[in-house]
């Protein structure tokens, strides 16, 4: 990948704790003002990771650690409540298992690019902070890119054999907007929008410099390019439950999806696509320049934020 492209993109990054390291895989956990859910499922995932609970979270004595070397990444995306003092304090307590990244503003996208940016292992992973995906399927997400059968693994909520609670208005929605993306876009994967996925680090890199969109249409944009390039994706079903705590939109976000699937067409239908892509991207990224790009201020003095030591800890801790 240019380095420009991934400078760039950490650029979005204003403050971190902890330090990417060689391991085989990163989940990176992005995240908006959570302050009450982040560090209950950050511990969660993380005991489950180290075999010491399971995948409801229950304490067993018999687990099995992933057999795989892993580090996770809370990519808080600029939240105002006390979600990165938690970040931050998960981070120093745990170096060896977690880092937290903060970023200027809010958008999925934008948090992924900037944490798998700079990530340093072999894969790249997300997961949503509400742990709606059943974590006894991580094996199945993280395996088939460790031995190259797959490049990019993704949950897949509408396959046979996957397990969903969610309410009738969110099922319709999902339905119909991933209907419309098979006809309309030609889209040969089911579930575009599962919070449950993971790409080999150096497919992400190849596909960073094409990807315009930094809110919910960046899995949608990242599969069809992927898919353009004949790269295999792998799907698996899951287990889900929808958190009725959401604060996604979701009509306002199915509506930016209708239009990046508009612009998507477009582009995939021009003589040079790839081209195409790359000078939006480079556009969008100039007009959502930092105004303190290349200024000698450091971003630490631009604002403080409060720190708070009062969280408790809900699980037990998990091993290094």
């Amino acid at each position: 990948m240019d380095q420009r492209n991934m400078t760039e993109n950490t650029a979005e990054i204003i403050d971190r704790c902890g330090s990417p390291q060689d391991s085989d895989v990163d989940f990176v956990i992005p995240v908006y003002n959570e302050e009450e859910e982040l560090e209950t499922s950050i511990r969660q995932l993380g005991a489950y990771l180290s075999g010491t609970v399971n995948e409801y979270g229950a304490i067993i004595a018999d687990g099995v650690p992933a057999n795989f070397s892993w580090q996770i990444v809370i990519a808080d995306n600029a939240s105002t409540d006390t979600t990165w003092s938690i970040a931050s304090e998960l981070s120093h307590r745990y170096p060896d298992r977690i880092r937290a990244v903060r970023i200027r503003e809010k958008g999925r996208g934008l948090a992924l690019k900037s944490a798998w940016g700079e990530s340093k292992s072999q894969v790249c992973a997300y997961m949503d902070v509400d742990l709606s995906t059943g974590l006894e399927q991580i094996d199945s997400l993280i395996l088939p890119l460790l031995s190259g059968e797959a490049d990019i693994a993704i949950g897949s909520r509408l396959l046979a054999g996957s397990w969903i609670k969610r309410s009738a208005r969110r099922e319709f929605i999902s339905r119909s907007y991933n209907f419309l993306l098979r006809t309309y876009s030609r889209a040969r994967f089911h579930d575009a929008q599962c919070g449950f996925k993971a790409i080999r680090r150096q497919r992400f890199q190849d596909l960073l410099p094409l990807i315009v969109d930094n809110e919910w249409f960046f899995d949608t944009e990242l599969l069809l390019l992927a898919q353009d390039k004949g790269w295999k994706i792998k799907e698996i079903p899951v287990r889900w439950v929808e958190d009725r705590g959401t604060t996604v939109k979701i009509f306002d976000t199915a509506w930016k999806d209708l239009q990046g699937m508009k612009r998507m067409k477009t582009f995939r239908n021009s003589t040079n696509p790839e081209q195409i892509l790359s000078h939006q991207a480079d556009a969008y990224r100039q007009t959502h320049a930092s105004p303190f790009a290349g200024s000698l201020i450091p971003i630490s003095l631009l604002g403080n934020s409060t720190v708070s030591r009062n969280h408790p800890a809900i699980l037990t801790n998990f091993t290094a």
